[in-house]
């Protein structure tokens, strides 16, 4: 395999496997089920090869995730998000145990969910998007984050992304209060132009996605960069756009903090920022393709470091992603905001 060639045979061969069996060494990602199942197939619809697999299979595989109303909901049960649940395990309560976390659905589950169903071509308004948003909005805290589970769990960007994705694949905004959500998101921002997971913490790669993705969703953001510099009501573009075009580093790749090395997935998490404000043709293009090339697996997919050797599923989505973004022959385009084929819309 060339090096500095994108190895599309290998990549779907890599995908194709990946969405027939994960290896053992996936065993112990099981809760996130559903999310593995969106990087298997999102990268192969990326590819184009989606043919591959059954549709309709997959699509009665993710819906067998998604929790329901019952006649018999008790009131400790009043407050439960009927979204999408991560896995079988957490699905189903254990025998004889009184198990707090069975059937609990999760704000990243029901994005993937959703994300993949998009994918394959099913059409979002046969889902009960009403006791779906509904209960999501319960998780909506006081300072506009969201917790990611009725039972209570870390609040950050993540979660703030998710729910705004939600929102947007099902064109409806009743399971969120939008302003709210801004603030919240305008106090991660950092001095230095990035954001944060949360308030006060150090920026973030992957948390400016989150951010700027979000607030994009929600109608914050414009969509040409001149837009943007203009309007100076939400996030200050200036220092975000300084902090983003300082994440590409000597070798043409992305880190996703200062002093880091780069990394394959901040391809598409600094990325896509850029994409989004209408900023990416500000970075060096042709260096990082050739970075992203030096991180293939001669096995297929991608690892997180370049000249690596053993793919992970994660990496290899991404730089996939990436490479998309970048407009690589033989790859679909990506909504970058939604992490779903543009095709799909």
């Amino acid at each position: 395999m060339g090096k500095r060639d994108f190895a599309r045979p290998h990549h779907v061969a890599f995908f194709d496997a990946m969405a027939t069996e994960l290896p053992d060494e996936y065993a112990t990602q099981e809760v996130n089920h559903l999310t593995l199942g969106y990087f298997a197939v999102g990268g192969l619809s990326l590819l184009r090869e989606l043919d591959r697999v059954n549709r309709d299979e997959i699509t009665r595989w993710v819906l067998s995730f998604q929790v329901h109303p019952e006649a018999h909901d008790t009131e400790d049960n009043k407050g439960l998000f009927y979204g999408f649940c991560g896995s079988r395990s957490t699905q189903f309560p254990l025998p004889n145990v009184k198990d707090p976390c069975h059937n609990v659905s999760h704000l990243a589950s029901t994005y993937s969910a959703l994300a993949i169903l998009k994918n394959v071509g099913y059409d979002l308004a046969n889902i009960d998007s009403k006791t779906l948003l509904s209960s999501m909005k319960k998780l909506q805290q006081p300072d506009g984050s969201f917790m990611p589970t009725h039972i209570g769990a870390e609040t950050d960007l993540r979660f703030m992304y998710c729910a705004a994705a939600i929102c947007s694949m099902l064109d409806d905004w009743t399971g969120m209060d939008k302003l709210k959500a801004k603030e919240y998101i305008l106090n991660c921002q950092s001095y230095d132009g990035g954001f944060g997971m949360v308030p006060g913490s150090e920026s973030h790669g992957g948390g400016t996605f989150c951010a700027v993705a979000a607030l994009y969703l929600m109608g914050f953001v414009q969509v040409d960069l001149a837009s943007n510099l203009r309007d100076s009501s939400s996030i200050d573009i200036r220092m975000l756009l300084d902090w983003c075009l300082q994440r590409q580093v000597t070798g043409g790749g992305f880190q996703g903090r200062r002093n880091k090395p780069s990394d394959t997935c901040y391809a598409f998490w600094v990325g896509g920022v850029l994409k989004i404000i209408g900023a990416y043709h500000l970075i060096d293009h042709c260096a990082l393709r050739e970075f992203l090339l030096t991180c293939q697996s001669p096995y297929g997919g991608f690892t997180k470091f370049p000249d690596g050797r053993i793919p992970d599923i994660y990496h290899s989505y991404y730089g996939l992603a990436a490479l998309s973004l970048l407009e690589e022959e033989g790859l679909e385009p990506l909504c970058v905001e939604l992490g779903i084929l543009s095709a799909a819309l």
